[in-house]
């Protein structure tokens, strides 16, 4: 038990409470692989928040009688009884730092911006966007909270459900992990970085490119689970440490350049894990290849920002700065919108964090 998170006794319980919040998903350019229990993370991580690929929920609270947890979900207005076992497991682990969640029924009615197969990070948007209409019931039952208690208590929730959700409650870059050189970091929320990141990556574009929506062979949770034991971990654990220093040194000065070296390469690093691990396996496909071959052409030729990353899947983000928009949209649909299934792509661009929505 974290004792700071641990909400006081409300002196009061309205019989009924309603709030929606919009929670976006993120990107991260130096990438957590591996986690300890009570979703810790194995080495710190940092991301880009997006602003258009999110998760907006609904939250109702009704009194009950009885004690437990009790809820019902909809997403996009149906029933999904598939969603249902993750979000009971998150409020269980929650209860203890809101117990009075089992004084209410909830009904939890959530959607997406993208499509939920797409290979976007779903469960950090999801989680994140649950956890916030949870932190506003609990502020509703203390009145003095603070904005700043707030917000990291969010993260601390969310990170329960979904560790990277940690990373999307605020934007617009955002590290989770306790780091030497970051002030306040910790394993237990986000750190949110603002005035110290160069405006130049402030407008950074994110095109994703959807090369396969299906559902991956190995989930990210059995992965994360094969970093115990495995041959390179401790290398690359020191390696995060070390590209996250430098990463924060680089989007201060504004270096493009040094940002692609280290975004691509932990990219690369990432699914090198995956095929080293024990049992192996491979989550790029042969167009994810392809797609990285022409983009380090296209950068040769035309002395571009852009770069890419790839999270535990095949599906391709490209980065690049908002003054590269155009060119970049006229090469992805001249050369690449062929390697991505049935041609399709999201365009997103960094963004500022969660909204509530009422």
């Amino acid at each position: 038990m974290i004792k700071e998170f641990k909400a006081p006794a409300p002196e009061r319980l309205p019989e009924a409470f309603e709030c929606s919040w919009k929670s976006p998903s993120n990107i991260a350019l130096v990438k957590y692989w591996g986690k300890k229990e009570e979703q810790i993370p194995a080495n710190p991580s940092i991301s880009f928040t997006l602003d258009h690929c999110a998760t907006t929920t609904l939250l109702r609270c009704t009194r009950k009688e009885g004690r437990g947890v009790a809820f019902d979900l909809l997403f996009e207005g149906q029933p999904k009884p598939s969603f249902k076992p993750k979000i009971e497991k998150f409020l269980e682990r929650i209860l203890p730092y809101m117990p009075f969640l089992e004084d209410y029924h909830l009904e939890i009615d959530t959607s997406n911006s993208f499509p939920h197969s797409s290979g976007i990070a779903s469960s950090a948007s999801g989680m994140s966007a649950l956890a916030l209409c949870l932190m506003s019931l609990e502020k509703a039952l203390n009145a003095g909270m603070s904005d700043e208690y707030f917000s990291k208590k969010a993260s601390f929730l969310a990170r329960l459900g979904s560790g990277s959700a940690c990373r999307s409650v605020e934007g617009p870059v955002v590290s989770w992990g306790a780091h030497a050189n970051i002030d306040g970091s910790s394993d237990l929320y986000g750190t949110v970085f603002k005035e110290s990141i160069h405006e130049f990556f402030l407008g950074y574009q994110d095109t994703i490119l959807l090369v396969d929506k299906g559902e991956k062979q190995v989930s990210s949770t059995v992965g994360h689970g094969l970093m115990h034991g495995h041959a390179y971990a401790p290398a690359r654990f020191d390696q995060a440490h070390h590209n996250l220093a430098a990463l924060l040194d680089v989007m201060k000065r504004g270096d493009r350049d040094a940002f692609t070296a280290i975004v691509e390469s932990e990219a690369l690093t990432l699914h090198a894990m995956m095929m080293s691990s024990n049992p192996y396996f491979i989550l790029m496909k042969p167009n994810t290849l392809e797609i990285i071959n022409r983009v380090w052409a296209y950068r040769e030729k035309n002395d571009s920002g852009l770069c890419f990353t790839l999270d535990a899947g095949a599906n391709v983000h490209l980065l690049y700065p908002e003054v590269e928009k155009e060119a970049v949209t006229r090469f992805i649909e001249a050369e690449l919108v062929d390697f991505c299934q049935q041609g399709q792509y999201i365009c997103d661009r960094v963004g500022k964090g969660a909204e509530q929505l009422s």
